[in-house]
C-alpha cells in the first residue's frame, strides 16, 4: 500500500482531518452568530485592543486595518495589531473578543512571556519541518528498499523526522499561547467593565472555538509524527 494511503494514515490522520474541518465551522459559524450582537457599550475592535494595551502601559503598538475575515494577527517584529475589516470598526461580541485575543499576544511580547518567546524562536524550524520534514522522512522510507542506498536512507529519514519535531513542537507550544491571550483578554475586559458577563460568556464562546483550530492542528501534526516513525518501525 502506497505511504499516502496507508493503514495508518486512516486510522490516525484522517480523524484528526474531520476534527479539523469541524472546528473551521465553529469558529465561523459561532463568530458570525456573535457578530450580529452589539456590545451594550458600543465599543468598537479597534477601540477593545487600544484599552488593553494602554490598561498594560504599552504605547509602541499600533492598530491597523486588514483585509480579510478572521485575519486578525498580531506580528511582534513591527510591533503591530491587525484587525480584519469585520473586527476593526464593528461593535459586536465577536468583533471586541477577536481584538482583546489579539492585544492579548501584545502583552505576553511586551512581558517577554517565556511560551510566546519560545514559540517566535521555533517559527523558522516549524516552516522548514512543516513542510520539508514529512517529504525527507517519506524519501527515507521509499529508498529504505533499495540496498544500495545504505544509510543515507536512514540519514533521510532521521533528518525528516528532527525537522518535523521542530514543527510539532510549535504547534503544541502554540496552545498555551493561545489560551493565555484569551485568558488575559477576558481578565482586562471584565476589570474594565468593557462587557456585562453575559456578553463576556459570548465571547468566551467565540474565542474557545478560535481555540478549537489550534488544538486540531496540534493533533493532526502528532498524528503525523506518529503514523512516520509506526511507518519506520514496520519496514525495519
Amino acid at each position: 500500500m502506497p505511504f499516502f494511503f496507508d493503514e495508518y494514515y486512516f486510522l490516525l490522520v484522517v480523524p484528526t482531518l474531520i476534527i479539523s474541518l469541524w472546528a473551521q465551522f465553529k469558529v465561523k459559524s459561532t463568530f458570525a452568530k456573535y457578530s450580529k450582537v452589539p456590545s451594550s457599550r458600543k465599543i468598537t475592535g479597534v477601540n477593545a485592543a487600544a484599552l488593553l494595551l494602554r490598561s498594560n502601559n504599552i504605547n509602541d503598538v499600533k492598530v491597523e486595518a486588514v483585509r480579510g475575515s478572521l485575519t486578525d494577527h498580531y506580528s511582534p517584529m513591527e510591533k503591530k495589531l491587525r484587525l480584519s475589516d469585520p473586527v476593526y470598526g464593528s461593535t459586536s461580541i465577536a468583533a471586541i473578543g477577536v481584538a482583546a485575543h489579539e492585544a492579548g499576544h501584545a502583552i505576553q511580547h511586551a512581558v517577554h512571556w517565556s511560551p510566546l518567546v519560545m514559540r517566535s524562536t521555533l517559527v523558522p524550524v516549524a516552516n522548514i519541518g512543516s513542510s520539508i520534514g514529512p517529504w525527507l522522512a517519506f524519501a527515507g522510507l521509499f529508498f529504505s528498499n533499495d540496498p544500495s542506498f545504505g544509510s543515507f536512507s536512514n540519514i533521510l529519514f532521521n533528518l525528516g523526522i528532527f525537522l518535523f519535531a521542530g514543527a510539532v513542537l510549535f504547534y503544541l507550544i502554540t496552545l498555551p499561547v493561545e489560551f493565555n491571550a484569551s485568558n488575559r483578554a477576558i481578565a482586562i475586559l471584565r476589570a474594565n467593565n468593557v462587557l456585562s458577563e453575559q456578553e463576556l460568556n459570548g465571547v468566551k464562546k467565540v474565542l474557545t472555538a478560535a481555540a478549537l483550530t489550534y488544538v486540531a492542528s496540534a493533533l493532526t501534526a502528532i498524528a503525523s509524527f506518529v503514523r512516520l516513525v509506526l511507518l519506520s518501525r514496520r519496514r525495519r
